[in-house]
């Protein structure tokens, strides 16, 4: 309960993005996956974050990821996408006292995050290993994230930041690794982006409810009653 008090509430993603949904299946009762969404003026930020771990190691970290990013974007009100991730990244290193010299917490997160400017529709992204996908004109645009997490790293990279103008029509997906990852099939392999992004290719011109129903379903029949090994999240929107 307290973790999904702190996820943005169905109310204020429904205000922001009448046409959305949200797959969020956490493997344990509390989840290493979080997803974040805040809107301030003419900026909406919205993000997935994959952090270390699953269960109540995951969850802690989570919390953390939240609260840093309220502040980094409320209190401080940056609105580019890569000098949050690059604060945020600074936060938790802090906080987990993690060093050069005792890497013993490896503790972090990876992360898609974007900042969109409601007035002229230009979206911002920066990733932490975890890329950004946008449907359009029958094609699956991917935006890769830098090769660098938000913690410690032993060849930290600056993270790059990418603007894309959005058009009419466009369906933004922001996600986990858990569902690629997932276990099953005929021959219990992985799903792998390449089944994901053809599946999300092949929905994206049905409605968001429908979107949902058939990722859902889509991946209980994937796994065939073996276990979830990951949380799973996935976010996706039109402006």
């Amino acid at each position: 309960r307290i973790q999904k008090a702190l996820l943005p509430s169905q109310r204020l993603l429904c205000e922001t993005f009448p046409q959305h949904f949200i797959l969020y299946k956490p493997k344990d009762i509390v989840s290493g996956d979080f997803y974040y969404l805040k809107k301030i003026n003419d900026f909406v930020v919205i993000a997935v974050a994959d952090c270390t771990g699953h269960g109540v190691p995951g969850a802690f970290v989570s919390l953390l990821g939240i609260s840093f990013l309220n502040e980094i974007v409320v209190k401080k009100e940056v609105r580019t996408a890569a000098d949050i991730l690059e604060d945020l990244r600074q936060q938790v290193k802090t906080s987990l006292k993690q060093t050069e010299k005792d890497t013993h917490s490896k503790d972090g997160m990876d992360i898609a995050l974007c900042v969109i400017d409601t007035k002229t529709n230009l979206l911002q992204f920066a990733g932490a290993y975890n890329p950004l996908y946008i449907a359009r004109n029958e094609e699956l645009i991917e935006i890769k994230g830098t090769k660098s997490p938000i913690g410690i790293h032993l060849k930290e990279k600056v993270f790059e930041n990418h603007s894309i103008q959005l058009q009419k029509n466009d369906c933004v997906y922001l996600f986990s690794d858990g569902y690629q990852d997932q276990f099953g099939g005929e021959n219990g392999m992985k799903f792998m982006s390449k089944r994901f992004k053809q599946l999300l290719l092949e929905l994206c011109t049905t409605s968001f409810d429908k979107q949902k129903e058939t990722l859902e379903n889509k991946f209980q029949t994937w796994k065939k009653g073996r276990k979830q090994v990951d949380d799973i999240t996935i976010l996706g929107f039109k402006v």
